[in-house]
């Protein structure tokens, strides 16, 4: 099996063994055809690096999943049959290469039943690994909804990480035939949000500001672990509401993610951004968060 085939997929509920983690065959069948995470995008996830066999920030990422479980009723393994499983799933994959690792949990069959809940581990995609060292191109598109429609219509769900993604995934085609590489979303009234897959922040004056959460989007586990590396080093992290001209002013722009870390915004649609290097390192920032550095 080459690098790119390898899979690691670890059953943390819902198996024979009950609630004790075990690794699955990556080949074989592991949802039922009526599992409404496939039926119905019904569920959660979330997604972390492993770095030299090492998971990285698993604490913040199952907060977050907590938090989505919340959203959605889900009750879910506890923390600690999670921290078992990306223990074993980590331990499986191994020290020598990069992965991601996914934690996945499903309301479970229609039929009724319990919940799913799995881990799968994968290589790093050549995709996040260009998006690191070169850069990347982003258009904007439009959400469709007002920037405060997460307080006023919390069944929506926003600023939870659940299983549907079909819009998030068209868009990323949509840009993709368009020459680009990723997504900037804007509100309604054209406030910038996040990327279908990450965190917008921008350098500006030696600081670093990034969108709030009220505005209707995910909180990001990489810029939460930024922030604190940045404090300690000195710089300033604010959240606040931006617009695309703030992005096109700014000293340089990322989109932050678990797996690709910080993809440096080269264009916005047809503008080319400054290529001066900014005065904050946050590629440096962010990969010492991750245990990169």
């Amino acid at each position: 099996m080459s690098e790119a085939d390898r899979r690691v997929v670890v059953l943390v509920s819902g198996g024979p063994d009950g609630p004790r983690p075990r690794v699955h065959p990556a080949d074989a069948p592991l949802l039922l055809a009526d599992d409404l995470a496939a039926v119905r995008g019904d569920g959660c996830f979330e997604t972390l690096l492993v770095v030299g066999g090492v998971p990285a920030k698993p604490e913040r990422h199952l907060a977050r999943l907590a938090r989505s479980s919340a959203a959605l009723g889900l009750t879910g393994p506890s923390d600690e049959q999670w921290r078992a499983g990306i223990a074993l799933a980590a331990r499986e994959w191994g020290p020598d290469s990069e992965a991601m690792l996914r934690l996945v949990l499903s309301r479970g069959p229609e039929r009724g039943g319990a919940e799913t809940a799995y881990i799968t581990v994968a290589p790093v995609g050549a995709h996040a690994r260009r998006a690191r060292a070169e850069g990347i191109a982003v258009t904007t598109l439009s959400r469709g909804f007002p920037a405060d429609l997460a307080e006023a219509s919390p069944w929506m769900l926003l600023g939870s990480k659940t299983l549907s993604y079909a819009a998030n995934m068209a868009a990323l085609r949509h840009a993709a035939a368009g020459g680009f590489d990723d997504v900037v979303y804007l509100s309604a009234e054209g406030e910038v949000l996040e990327g279908p897959r990450s965190t917008v922040v921008v350098a500006r004056g030696g600081e670093l500001v990034s969108p709030p959460a009220e505005v209707g989007i995910l909180e990001g586990t990489t810029l939460a672990a930024l922030a604190e590396i940045a404090g300690a080093e000195g710089v300033p992290v604010r959240r606040e509401r931006l617009l695309v001209t703030d992005l096109l002013a700014a000293d340089a722009v990322w989109l932050l993610s678990s797996v690709t870390l910080a993809a440096r915004v080269r264009r916005i649609d047809d503008v080319t951004l400054p290529p001066a290097e900014p005065p904050v390192d946050v590629a440096g920032m962010v990969d010492r968060a991750v245990g990169r550095a």
